[in-house]
């Protein structure tokens, strides 16, 4: 009987399991960054467990809004998109804001996207949306987040 209750609770709580973390993100402090005349409106994953959601089983996204991933440490971060259903541009960010390089990444596959040196910061988008905008590598970013590192 007690096995069979475990089992029960564990198959509703994997039920549950999007749609709390869409509770998740939407709860996550935001930021307002530039990227040269664009305005984007950030939400701000800084907890590990913020981190490890990001923007996991999000149906939708608008085109300003992205997801800034932030870590302690300068390191190589490395990103894939199990269970998140978006097409996003990972943009890795230097501390002062200079992207370091911009990745697709496709929807609900395990490929590792890398930063090509240390950072300490992850923005994602929509995918297209810094081609749209002709935003490449070597762009620094503006906000707070990098005003203080520069």
């Amino acid at each position: 009987m007690f096995k069979r209750l475990v089992a029960l609770l564990s198959f509703c709580l994997m039920g549950l399991s999007p749609a709390w973390s869409q509770d998740a993100q939407m709860d996550l402090q935001r930021v307002p960054l530039g990227a040269g005349m664009y305005k984007i409106d950030a939400q701000v994953a800084l907890a590990p467990r913020e981190r490890e959601i990001g923007l996991m089983y999000r149906k939708e996204m608008p085109q300003q809004e992205g997801m800034l991933f932030v870590f302690e440490e300068p390191a190589t971060q490395c990103f894939w998109m199990k269970n998140t259903i978006l097409p996003l541009t990972a943009a890795f960010v230097a501390d002062d804001g200079r992207i370091v390089n911009l990745v697709d990444m496709q929807p609900q596959t395990t490929n590792s996207h890398c930063s090509e040196e240390p950072v300490r910061y992850v923005l994602e988008m929509n995918q297209g949306w810094f081609a749209k905008k002709n935003i490449k590598k070597g762009l620094k970013l503006t906000g707070t987040p990098f005003a203080a590192r520069r």
